[in-house]
């Protein structure tokens, strides 16, 4: 059987933050998926932090780096302009979901002329079905490319910012347009389901995010080693981390891997604590780190189903984090790591100082993680459930059920 030729668009590709998109994309290769990648903005130095994202920033189709030609734009929406009545219903797409304010306006014509390079793009690479991932702007682009040039597309949904401002990024219109929509949890699925008809929810279907379990070594668990992988944003609540340290008993030392721009003030709060702030790592140096790890941290007040936990598992390493949103999905309390209130810095120092002073329930909860991982965090497995959900409703036969 032919595989579809994909295309697969986000915001900015790759990073060194997404990784699971890259692993994604990989694993749709391995099944015999042409993928495109498109990223509309060019991603800065500062993620491209391995080979891995070095070759595929190479072989990435930009869009706005196309965009500034304006022989190459003026081509691109001349070749759509020769089916006028599509045009015209693109572009009042394109006005009629643009949020609210003259700025909302002129920002939806601007992805207009961008999804009209996008979709020139795809039709010139022989792409029969388009991808996005994250469903803000870039996804208004790939809807308005798919309504110019009858290319179908689906998305990836993760949240939790997508669902704080649902109707200034049109989810409702975006899933009813799309052939799909793969929902990273049930808490995920959930949420659109709030702002979406009815109508359309049988096609919203659960994909996790996932790893590859086998590239992670079982951690060591001879120290008392703390280690934390996200971005230093206030989202991801590390001020909580560093607070609940000041009380933690015993000889331990927290990594931290990530940079943003809460970096300096962190920083700065770490003073006189064993905290070492290191920037971005290459998926490699993250695996090796986990492999020295004992406890792995993320305080987050909000989050979709975080990759870094199902790395953190994937190498016996338990888990203190925060019950919210999909977490408790991958993180079992008790089982493969502790789910603590968020925000609450006593109730972390306490899920830390029981796990530090029992190696023996670390091991424990490490393998039950591993488990975990293996069974519903494939990405190998979850690549072939998008791969059948490609084919499925590109023949008009979709898989049944939310999980398919």
């Amino acid at each position: 059987m032919t595989l579809l030729k994909l295309a697969y668009l986000t915001g900015e590709y790759p990073r060194a933050s997404d990784t699971f998109i890259q692993r994604e994309v990989a694993a749709l290769r391995d099944l015999g998926h042409d993928v495109l990648t498109c990223s509309i903005r060019t991603t800065g130095a500062e993620h491209l932090v391995g080979p891995e994202q070095r070759d595929e920033h190479a072989r990435t189709f930009k869009v706005l780096d196309a965009c500034k030609s304006p022989l190459r734009l003026l081509k691109a929406h001349l070749r759509w302009m020769a089916s006028p009545g599509r045009y015209l219903n693109a572009l009042k797409l394109a006005w009629r979901t643009a949020p609210k304010g003259l700025k909302g306006r002129v920002y939806n014509l601007i992805y207009f002329a961008e999804a009209g390079v996008l979709a020139d793009e795809l039709a010139a690479q022989g792409v029969q079905h388009l991808h996005n991932h994250i469903a803000k702007a870039s996804c208004t682009v790939a809807m308005l490319a798919s309504a110019l040039s009858g290319i179908p597309y689906s998305f990836t949904i993760h949240g939790p910012d997508i669902f704080f401002e649902p109707h200034h990024w049109r989810i409702d219109e975006k899933a009813a347009r799309a052939s799909f929509v793969a929902c990273i949890s049930d808490f995920c699925r959930s949420q659109l389901m709030c702002f979406a008809d009815q109508a359309h929810w049988d096609r919203f279907h659960i994909v996790h995010c996932g790893v590859e379990p086998g590239r992670y070594e079982t951690a060591l668990h001879q120290g008392r080693k703390l280690l934390f992988v996200g971005r230093l944003a206030a989202v991801k609540g590390l001020p909580v981390l560093l607070d609940a340290l000041k009380g933690l008993d015993g000889d331990w030392h927290l990594t931290v891997i990530g940079d943003g721009p809460d970096r300096a003030a962190l920083e700065r709060q770490a003073q006189g604590l064993p905290v070492d702030f290191l920037g971005y790592r290459s998926q490699s140096d993250v695996a090796d780190a986990l492999q020295k790890t004992d406890i792995f941290a993320l305080p987050s007040f909000a989050e979709g189903v975080p990759v870094v936990l199902m790395e953190a598992l994937a190498s016996g390493v338990p888990v203190v984090t925060t019950r919210i949103a999909g977490v408790p999905e991958l993180v079992e309390n008790g089982v493969n790591g502790h789910l603590v209130p968020p925000g609450d810095a006593d109730a972390l120092r306490n899920a830390l100082q029981t796990l530090l002073q029992d190696p023996d329930t670390r091991r424990r909860m490490g393998a039950s993680g591993q488990a975990k991982v293996r069974a519903d965090f494939d990405i190998r497995m979850e690549a072939r459930r998008l791969s059948a959900l490609f084919t499925g409703y590109a023949q008009g036969t979709p898989p049944k059920g939310k999980r398919p």
